[in-house]
């Protein structure tokens, strides 16, 4: 279709987050991985994914820097798969996922919960600012804005004026006080 965006021109971080993350399988595995399992047989039993397709998603985990693929074994040959810094740095996005799909559910009805591993208490996972410890699930509290970096098409889209960290939007001025 002309005029079509496709997914990786977009500027938005959540089209390229999509990018990397947006298939099932790969949450799976992230999540896996997250568990302590490095090993292709064990990912695929755990799964019950076909061998050429783990091979692709485990390919293209590690081409984006989320995994990285280290020999464990040499005659022959084996690999495992170990979570890089930036995988590690998905694991909130996995609870945060896990949360949502377990807040729609009954606590009876559960398979899988979040717990406190020192007290063995259920913990219920949010998502929060890192500065004040305030919950981001109001949407008419915390709203997008242009970053500093933002094309004139996404300002247009995020015409608000507050301030990003880094430095203020353009036209605003800051004062003291």
């Amino acid at each position: 279709m002309a005029g079509r965006i496709r997914l990786e021109d977009r500027e938005c971080p959540l089209s390229t987050t999509v990018q990397h993350v947006g298939e099932w399988w790969t949450l799976l595995l992230l999540h896996d991985a997250f568990d302590g399992y490095t090993r292709f047989d064990e990912f695929q039993e755990n799964l019950g994914i076909s061998s050429s397709m783990l091979t692709a998603r485990l390919k293209t985990l590690v081409a984006d820097g989320l995994l990285e693929r280290r020999p464990y074994q040499t005659n022959p040959v084996r690999h495992e798969y170990v979570l890089t810094e930036l995988g590690r740095s998905l694991r909130p996005v996995i609870v945060a996922l896990a949360a949502w799909g377990n807040n729609r559910l009954a606590p009876p009805q559960r398979s899988m919960i979040l717990i406190d591993a020192a007290s063995g208490e259920e913990v219920e996972p949010v998502v929060v600012d890192a500065k004040t410890g305030r919950r981001l699930d109001d949407s008419q509290t915390y709203v997008f804005t242009a970053g500093p970096a933002a094309s004139a098409a996404m300002r247009s889209r995020y015409p608000h004026t507050g301030l990003t960290r880094s430095q203020p939007a353009e036209g605003v001025e800051v004062g003291e006080g």
